[in-house]
């Protein structure tokens, strides 16, 4: 999208296909919502709730970076569906940052004032699941070309390899 991030930018747009064997669409569901078992198994997580600010369900996250980088944190709004398109089942989770006057910037942490995220995850017609994730941010400041570069090679396969880890411990934990 040329026209919304100009080149120049330096910002990019993630879209990750991916499956996760033996993990069904509804556990991938159940652990990607659950913010307090994220804190357990997702090892970037400084600080992460959910609060309701005037009758609206609000996330907040805060990301931890490596030194010498400032931590980011996200205000976003988030929702999931379970859908049916022609007979099959698949759940959609939308995510995007809002500005909430009762979350206000915290001292030393990059606010990410802009974050969207479209997840779809459905059966792989065996005991896993196929998932679809659009994500993009602006994390603010100067990032390093080197740690934009692991995010796109390692970061986010490491997600899927962890999220799988977190879906089989599930049912142990809760």
């Amino acid at each position: 999208l040329p026209f919304l991030f100009p080149q120049q930018s330096g910002l990019y747009e993630y879209k990750i296909f991916g499956g996760l064997a033996d993990c069904p669409p509804k556990l991938c569901v159940d652990v990607y919502m659950d913010l307090d078992y994220r804190k357990k198994w997702d090892q970037y997580v400084k600080e992460l709730y959910e609060k309701t600010y005037d009758g609206e369900k609000i996330i907040y996250w805060e990301v931890k970076y490596p030194f010498p980088l400032s931590n980011r944190d996200y205000v976003y709004i988030r929702e999931c569906r379970e859908m049916d398109v022609d007979g099959r089942k698949i759940w959609v989770v939308l995510a995007e940052s809002v500005s909430v006057p009762q979350c206000p910037e915290k001292s030393g942490i990059t606010r990410v004032k802009s974050y969207k995220q479209s997840l779809a995850i459905e059966s792989d017609g065996k005991t896993g699941s196929k998932v679809y994730m659009y994500y993009f941010d602006n994390p603010g400041g100067m990032i390093p070309s080197w740690l934009i570069n692991w995010a796109a090679k390692s970061g986010v396969p490491a997600f899927l390899t962890d999220m799988q880890k977190a879906c089989r411990s599930y049912s142990k934990s809760t």
